[in-house]
């Protein structure tokens, strides 16, 4: 998908204000088109939206799945139970294994991390949707082209490559604002 064969994957985050949160909403389906099509791989996704007010408002759209996380662990849970106690180990083992997958699930968030959403919380503007992607790689092409479609848009922040930075600018027709180096690291 991107011009990086040599790099392994790493975290990417895009941050887009929008005029109002159903530009928000239909860059988002945008975004999941992509990601069907194998032109996207997102990790998670942020709105972020602020009232007239000053007021922000926060909703994740995607979280490490307890469903998941408890099902695999169950599983194995109920392996090593069938192994080391038979079929009632098995019961006991995999119903253990899937509470702790489903617990593991809520303790650890892999998304967006909270010291960036707490940023974005403040450098989202009154009456605007900000909507941040963590993604590990991207179709250059198809993310610039999904984007000239939404004239008004801003990008806030982007740890993009800056060739990259400069195609969705002008997909935008905005001028370049928050870089990089205004958003703290990324704690990990």
């Amino acid at each position: 998908m991107s011009d990086r064969p040599d790099q392994p994957d790493q975290d990417l985050l895009v941050a887009i204000s929008f005029p109002d949160q159903f530009r928000a909403s239909e860059f988002m389906t945008a975004a999941a088109r992509l990601v069907s099509q194998g032109k996207l791989k997102a990790k998670d996704a942020v709105f972020i939206t602020k009232d007239d007010d000053g007021k922000a408002h926060v909703r994740e759209t995607k979280d490490l799945q307890t469903g998941s996380a408890a099902a695999s662990t169950g599983l194995w849970g109920a392996f090593i139970g069938l192994l080391l106690g038979g079929p009632v180990g098995m019961v006991v083992a995999g119903g253990i294994g899937a509470g702790a997958g489903a617990l593991a699930a809520k303790v650890v968030d892999l998304g967006i991390p909270d010291e960036w959403v707490a940023w974005l919380k403040e450098a989202t503007e009154p009456g605007r949707t900000v909507l941040a992607i963590l993604v590990t790689d991207f179709d250059r092409d198809a993310l610039v082209e999904e984007l000239e479609r939404f004239q008004g848009a801003r990008l806030l922040y982007g740890n993009l490559p800056i060739d990259v930075m400069t195609r969705i600018h002008g997909a935008l027709q905005d001028a370049p604002s928050v870089t990089q180096r205004d958003l703290p690291p990324p704690s990990s």
